[in-house]
């Protein structure tokens, strides 16, 4: 199927696309609803179906020329991620939640490293990159399964900080190991490759702290909640917009955004506000990450990349089971953690992109293909593992999940595997 957009204006097409794409993921929910799957799971399933791809309804021109409607979901995404960052969350936990990321983010790129050079005899610099990007974990189809099913409590906290502060040890892991491999080749440090980033991100930090401050100022008590809403979104769309014009990611810096205005005012009713505005935004993200996935990646995963994606799994569950084992977490948050930290795009395939670029031709596609390849199938099951995560920990109330009989037919799964 392929419609023709050919003698139509580029707003009329956008918009007809838009329409579509909104009907198609409302249309594929009700069937994963049934299937009792996640929303985000849908949305995605939808976007492969309607895309080049498939169906060939949206022209991959099309998606292309929305790339900004991702940049402005992830803003979101890690401003509501941010409330979760709350100075009293933290004293609770301690140090736990900070030792948890170390454990699963680093002893998941060890075991991806060291996997790829000793079992496939793949180089140490391959190796050495594919497991920092390893480390990645993304925080938006896990945050729209809390949300759609209202999950709250120990579990999710831990879990929300815990991606939260793995993007930041991912992108220090990363630029560490630009910094060995460039040194290792040429005997100097690239600025470009390694020092301009870690000091955009850093940069990005700051703007995002005074972001959050400025907010204080601007939300006076007398001040309407349309105006709120106003000026918080020109603040998000704001930092969006001066992250993109550096090519770098506007998570850390809006989590910081959100994290600092919670702390400073305690004023939860504006993420409330957020949540009510999204919906639309965050799902058409999703349906368009659906639209650009390239299943034919799939067919040239190969078994290098095949293990990379069960490798990276299974290093991040240990991880997370290590990790809340040495600070005495609760026996649901140990078991269950590592399930809800599958999701992996956005930030690994950007850097992947930049890691692309310091190794040869052949060898630098090959990670690329892993990286596209494997983000298609973490999309598609970790929203679904998400959910089961969070069912099995608790943090779903039981009329969410329908019946206590589901959450016992995930139990037993969950044993059996």
């Amino acid at each position: 199927m392929n419609i023709q957009f050919n003698n139509l204006n580029d707003v009329t097409i956008i918009l007809i696309c838009l329409s579509i794409m909104l009907f198609s993921g409302f249309l594929v929910t009700r069937i994963t609803k049934m299937l009792k799957l996640p929303n985000v799971t849908g949305y995605i399933v939808a976007g492969i179906l309607i895309g080049p791809y498939v169906l060939n309804i949206i022209p991959a021109i099309a998606a292309e020329n929305m790339g900004f409607v991702g940049d402005i979901a992830l803003a979101f995404i890690a401003f509501d991620v941010g409330k979760f960052l709350r100075k009293e969350i933290f004293q609770s936990t301690g140090t736990k939640v900070i030792v948890i990321t170390l454990f699963e983010s680093l002893f998941t790129g060890f075991v991806v490293t060291i996997s790829m050079h000793f079992v496939f005899k793949l180089d140490w610099n391959f190796s050495l990159l594919l497991g920092a990007i390893s480390t990645a974990t993304a925080p938006a189809s896990t945050m729209m399964t809390i949300n759609q099913y209202k999950a709250h409590g120990k579990f999710v906290n831990t879990l929300l900080q815990v991606i939260a502060l793995d993007d930041v040890v991912c992108l220090i892991v990363f630029s560490v190991i630009i910094a060995i491999i460039n040194a290792n080749e040429t005997g100097v440090i690239l600025f470009d490759t390694v020092i301009l980033p870690i000091m955009l991100n850093i940069a990005a930090l700051g703007i995002g702290f005074l972001s959050g401050m400025i907010l204080d100022r601007l939300l006076i008590p007398n001040r309407s909640d349309d105006n709120r809403l106003i000026l918080t979104i020109a603040l998000l769309f704001g930092i969006s917009g001066l992250c993109s014009a550096f090519d770098i990611s506007p998570l850390l810096s809006c989590m910081v955004f959100g994290a600092t205005y919670i702390n400073t005012t305690q004023d939860k009713r504006l993420y409330k506000q957020i949540n009510n505005f999204t919906p639309p935004i965050l799902s058409l993200f999703f349906i368009i990450s659906g639209v650009r996935l390239d299943i034919g990646a799939l067919s040239t995963l190969g078994i290098v990349g095949v293990s990379y994606f069960l490798i990276r799994i299974i290093g991040k569950y240990i991880g997370a089971f290590l990790g809340c084992y040495v600070t005495n977490m609760d026996e649901t948050i140990s078991n269950y953690l590592g399930l809800a930290l599958i999701p992996q795009a956005g930030v690994s395939i950007g850097l992947a992109f930049l890691g692309q670029r310091i190794l040869p031709v052949d060898i630098g596609n090959q990670m690329m293909t892993i990286i596209l390849a494997s983000s298609v199938l973490y999309e598609l099951i970790g929203p679904a593992s998400a959910k089961v995560a969070l069912a099995l920990s608790g943090a779903i109330e039981e009329d969410k999940i329908k019946t206590s009989k589901e959450k016992e037919r995930y139990l037993q799964v969950y044993k059996r595997i």
